[in-house]
C-alpha cells in the first residue's frame, strides 16, 4: 500500500478550521454562561433578604418594584405604566373572622381591615406594528409568611426564589434579547404584584390597560419556572388558540416533554387575560416541597432550565411575529358547580406534572394524615377505600366523600409495588 502524503497547506487549512470550530464552541459556551449568570443575578437580587419576601403592600414589595424598574430602564425599554412604569392598585382583603363559643364565626367588619396598596411595573418595546404581545410574571411573594404560607414555624422570610423570582428573571432575560433583536410586533413586559393575594395586579391591568386590549394577540406567563426536572415542562392554556400545540411542537428544539392543559383558567395571572378573550400560555416547572415555605431559596434553582425555557419562548415569539393575528378560542373550564367540594385532606402536595395513572405525591406536610400514615414523596395514590383514583379530578372527587375523624384505607404504588395505609381524616 502506498503511503499518503499531506501537504503543509492542507495541515494549515485543517488546523485553521479546527480553531474556528473550537472558538465557536467557546463562544457558545461563553454566551450560555453569561446568560445564566444574568439569570442567577436576577434571582439572587429578588429573593435576597433585603426584599423581605416581597409581600404586596409592604416595604419589600416597594424595593422589589424599584429594582425591576431600574433593570428594565437599563435595557432601554420605555416605561408604559400610569405614572412612569408604575400602575398602582388598592384592595381591601376580606375581613378577619371571629369564632364564637357556639362554633359559629362572624366577620369583624371592614373597618378593621387596612387597604393594601401595590404596584405593577410595566415596560414596552413599541413598534410600527401596533399588534401587541404581552409577557408577564408576578414579582410578589409572601413576606414573612402571610395567610398563604404552608410553613408552621415562627415568622420567617419567604424568599420565593422559584415563586416567582425565577419567572421575573426569565422575563428580564427575554426583554433584553427582544430589545437587541428589534422584532416586528410591539411587546409589553408586565411585572405584576398581588398575584399571591388573588391576581390583584393583573386584574387591575385588564380593567385599566395601558395598551388597547383588543390589540393584544397573546399573553405569555412565567410563573415558577426555576425547578425544571429533566425535560418535563407544564404548559397551561393550550386550548385558548387552535394552533398553540402545533406551534409549541414546531419550536421545540429544546426537546421538552410537554404536559399540556387546555384551560385558560388557573391560579396565575394569565387567567385575567384569558377572561378578556386573549389567547394565553402559562409555563410552569412543577410543584415541590418548598412551595410557599422559607426553604424556596436560590441554591435550589435550575438556571440552565430557566435558560432553556427562555430560549424556547424566544423562538415562539419569533414565529408569532410572523402572524397577522392569533385566534382566540374559549376552553371548557371547571366551574364551581362541577368542582368537587371536600372537608378533608391528606396533607400532601400533588405532583401536577405527573401524567400517569393516579395522583403522585410531591410533598408531605408534617403531622397530617399522610405523614402519620407513612406516605412519602413519590408515592402514587391509586385508590381510597373503594374509590379508584386515576387523576387529580378523581382524587378530589374521592376526598369529597369523607368526613373528618373517619378512617380510610389508601392504596398507593411505591417502587412498582402496591401497598395499603390506614389514614384518619382531619
Amino acid at each position: 500500500m502506498k503511503a499518503s502524503s499531506i501537504s503543509f497547506c492542507e495541515v494549515f487549512i485543517f488546523s485553521s478550521a479546527l480553531i474556528v470550530i473550537l472558538s465557536s464552541c467557546n463562544l457558545d459556551a461563553d454566551f450560555k454562561n453569561s446568560k445564566m449568570k444574568a439569570l442567577a443575578s436576577h434571582v439572587e437580587a429578588l429573593s435576597s433578604d433585603a426584599m423581605e419576601g416581597r409581600e404586596t403592600g409592604k416595604s419589600g414589595e416597594a424595593r422589589a418594584s424599584a429594582w425591576i424598574d431600574s433593570v428594565f430602564a437599563s435595557q432601554g425599554l420605555q416605561a408604559f405604566g400610569e405614572k412612569g412604569s408604575f400602575q398602582s392598585f388598592q384592595y381591601k382583603p376580606h375581613p378577619p373572622m371571629q369564632m364564637h363559643g357556639n362554633g359559629h364565626s362572624a366577620s369583624l367588619g371592614m373597618a378593621l381591615v387596612q387597604e393594601i396598596n401595590g404596584n405593577n411595573v410595566l415596560f414596552a418595546l413599541p413598534q410600527k406594528n401596533k399588534r401587541w404581545g404581552v409577557i408577564g410574571a408576578h414579582y410578589d411573594h409572601l413576606g414573612y409568611g402571610d395567610e398563604n404560607s404552608l410553613f408552621r414555624g415562627e415568622p420567617e422570610i419567604h424568599n420565593g426564589a422559584d415563586d416567582n423570582a425565577s419567572g421575573v428573571a426569565g422575563m428580564l432575560s427575554l426583554s433584553q434579547r427582544l430589545k437587541e433583536s428589534n422584532g416586528d410586533k410591539s411587546m409589553l413586559f408586565a411585572a405584576f404584584s398581588g398575584e399571591e393575594k388573588g391576581l390583584w395586579g393583573s386584574n387591575q391591568f385588564c380593567k385599566s390597560p395601558t395598551i388597547p386590549l383588543d390589540s393584544v394577540d397573546y399573553m405569555i406567563n412565567f410563573d415558577m419556572i426555576g425547578r425544571l426536572r429533566g425535560d418535563t415542562l407544564a404548559v397551561y392554556g393550550t386550548g385558548t388558540s387552535p394552533r398553540w400545540m402545533q406551534l409549541l411542537e414546531e419550536c421545540n428544539e429544546e426537546g421538552f416533554v410537554f404536559v399540556p392543559s387546555e384551560s385558560g383558567v388557573g391560579p396565575s395571572d394569565h387567567t385575567s387575560f384569558y377572561l378578556e378573550n386573549i389567547p394565553v400560555l402559562h409555563f410552569f416547572t412543577g410543584q415541590h416541597p418548598d412551595y410557599h415555605k422559607p426553604s424556596d431559596t436560590v441554591e435550589k434553582i435550575n438556571y440552565n432550565g430557566i435558560l432553556r425555557i427562555v430560549n424556547f419562548v424566544e423562538r415562539l415569539i419569533r414565529r408569532l411575529d410572523q402572524e397577522d393575528e392569533w385566534i382566540f378560542t374559549a376552553t371548557k373550564d371547571q366551574d364551581e358547580d362541577s368542582t368537587p367540594s371536600f372537608k378533608v385532606t391528606l396533607g400532601v402536595i400533588p405532583d401536577y406534572l405527573y401524567a400517569g395513572n393516579g395522583m403522585r405525591i410531591d410533598g408531605v406536610s408534617n403531622d397530617r394524615p399522610a405523614a402519620i400514615a407513612g406516605l412519602i414523596r413519590g408515592d402514587v395514590v391509586v385508590q381510597i377505600d373503594t374509590v379508584i383514583v386515576s387523576d387529580m379530578m378523581s382524587y378530589m372527587t374521592a376526598l369529597s366523600m369523607f368526613e373528618p375523624g373517619i378512617e380510610s384505607v389508601v392504596t398507593i404504588e411505591r417502587n412498582g409495588q402496591r401497598e395499603q395505609r390506614t389514614v384518619i381524616w382531619d
